[in-house]
């Protein structure tokens, strides 16, 4: 993928979208706006996704440190956008909120799978502990997700068309 100018503009501009956002969030548990966006992000801006989630993970490194948070999303991401583009035919917000949603309950689930890689002979359990000890948190990230989703796909989705029409 060739970038110009312009396309590395709008890259930046989607990945200060989403530390932004994440940031401002922080304080409220599970609350998130990341998913929303790289949902939105891998619907209406193409291939510029392909650079945006490795920078914002490697950002994420740089600013809070490289542990295995880290190294959870370096996949967890990459699926929620490969997700979205199997699914990117449905047009309906309740459609994308269900996916949003089932990300965030799976999240917890998703992100245990590094420890089975830490330790041979536990990992197993291990990740498998981690991940139960953390379903009321998925629970929150889920509801949170579908919610958020619902609310502001409309909106947002009207913008990502009008700014489409301009030629971005």
């Amino acid at each position: 993928m060739k970038l110009v100018a312009k396309d590395i503009t709008i890259i930046a501009m989607m990945i200060a979208i989403i530390e932004v956002c994440k940031i401002v969030l922080a304080n409220v548990p599970n609350i998130e706006l990341t998913s929303f966006f790289i949902i939105i992000f891998t619907l209406y801006m193409g291939k510029r996704i392909l650079v945006v989630i490795p920078a914002f993970i490697l950002i994420e490194g740089l600013m809070f440190g490289f542990s295995i948070w880290w190294v959870m999303y370096l996949y967890v991401w990459p699926i929620l956008v490969l997700l979205t583009y199997i699914f990117r035919k449905m047009k309906s917000a309740v459609s994308f909120s269900i996916l949003s949603g089932v990300f965030g309950l799976m999240f917890g689930f998703l992100c245990s799978w590094v420890y089975i890689f830490l330790d041979i002979k536990n990992g197993t359990s291990m990740a498998f502990a981690w991940w139960i000890s953390g379903i009321p948190w998925d629970i929150v990230h889920g509801i949170g997700n579908f919610f958020i989703m619902l609310v502001l796909y409309h909106p947002i989705t009207h913008v990502m068309k009008k700014l489409r029409m301009e030629k971005m």
